[in-house]
């Protein structure tokens, strides 16, 4: 799906900041248009003029994506402005740090219908263009905690598992169809994006990502090889591996684990900053780029996530060292001419 005669096209909702923003660059770097859905206008004309000084197209659509009408708005634009959508990546989403108790009704229902529907809303807007021309692919940015909840977050988790279980519904009906259009999704790992300054909280603390930290950049290679490989799903870092897994395995162990750990492990012993605003309702204004304040705990590099892209490789030197090293066995065992 390289650039041939004309630059494909990609839409990224969420694109305004973090993984979305890092995943706009990098489908700017291999030379597709890309169009910029995301409530923050100063975010969404930042991500323009960094496109554009790539040498690439943007196209800025503010849209709130829990909206279904400005979603379909936005489809709608794209194809008006550059023809077909090749790419649509859903990867907007809003998180509450907080026990589930003290989230009122109105806050948790934002948060499930910016994450959830928003991904909802944005592949049907796509799926309407996509299927009657029996091509295109999308992306549903995911998360490890889609298969294994964490405390503090009981919307999100919630959201990213109903995105799940949402996508494989649609595989089925693609299936049934069979219908060429690709669907995948991305289950991520923590990631040093700025959701943790801006992301809704009733605790007194500044929330963190627990664990081990990556740089956006290394979700935003994953999307884009997704977007231009027929995986069902991909896994970034090794922590979501562990997770996905752990969970398939020992549920109740992870729970109780989970219970004493992930509480504490959420935030850090700063305190709020004063006059903290956050985006639930209203984007909170200025540029916030792809990176959050944890750049010197983060890594660059995701060691599974280069392993699992390059498995063919890997599989194919497992298997010609097990030949070298039968075939030096046998010649071991072989008799000697000179005896």
């Amino acid at each position: 799906m390289e650039p041939k005669n004309e630059r494909p096209v990609a839409v990224v909702t969420g694109a305004s900041a973090g993984i979305g923003r890092a995943a706009v660059r990098e489908f700017a770097r291999h030379g597709w248009r890309v169009a910029l859905v995301a409530r923050g206008e100063d975010g969404l004309n930042a991500a323009r003029a960094e496109v554009e000084a790539m040498g690439g197209e943007a196209l800025v659509l503010p849209t709130d994506v829990a909206d279904e009408a400005q979603v379909e708005a936005a489809a709608a634009r794209v194809e008006a402005e550059w023809g077909v959508i090749d790419v649509w990546v859903n990867d907007a989403m809003a998180t509450i740090f907080s026990d589930v108790m003290k989230i009122s009704q109105r806050d948790f229902r934002r948060s499930t219908e910016v994450t959830y529907l928003g991904t909802v809303w944005g592949t049907l807007a796509a799926l309407r263009r996509m299927r009657p021309r029996g091509r295109g692919t999308i992306v549903q940015v995911g998360s490890a905690l889609a298969y294994r909840s964490i405390p503090l977050q009981a919307p999100y988790c919630g959201a990213k598992a109903a995105i799940r279980g949402f996508t494989d519904s649609v595989r089925c009906e693609l299936d049934h169809d069979r219908s060429p259009v690709h669907l995948t999704m991305v289950q991520l790992s923590a990631f040093n994006t700025p959701q943790f300054e801006w992301g809704r909280t009733t605790m007194h603390k500044r929330p963190r990502p627990m664990g081990k930290i990556f740089q956006p950049e290394v979700a935003a290679q994953a999307i884009y090889w997704a977007a231009t490989h027929r995986r069902r799903e991909v896994w970034v870092g090794l922590p979501a591996v562990k997770a996905i897994l752990g969970n398939k395995l020992f549920p109740g162990v992870l729970d109780r684990t989970l219970g004493r750990s992930a509480v504490d492990g959420q935030h850090t012993d700063e305190p709020l900053p004063a006059n903290r605003a956050d985006n639930l309702y209203a984007p909170v204004a200025g540029d916030h780029g792809a990176h959050g304040r944890f750049d010197a705990q983060a890594h660059g590099f995701s060691t599974q996530w280069w392993a699992d892209r390059h498995r063919g490789l890997l599989m194919g030197a497992a298997g010609a060292l097990w030949l070298l090293g039968k075939m030096a066995h046998r010649q071991k065992r072989a008799p000697s001419a000179w005896r």
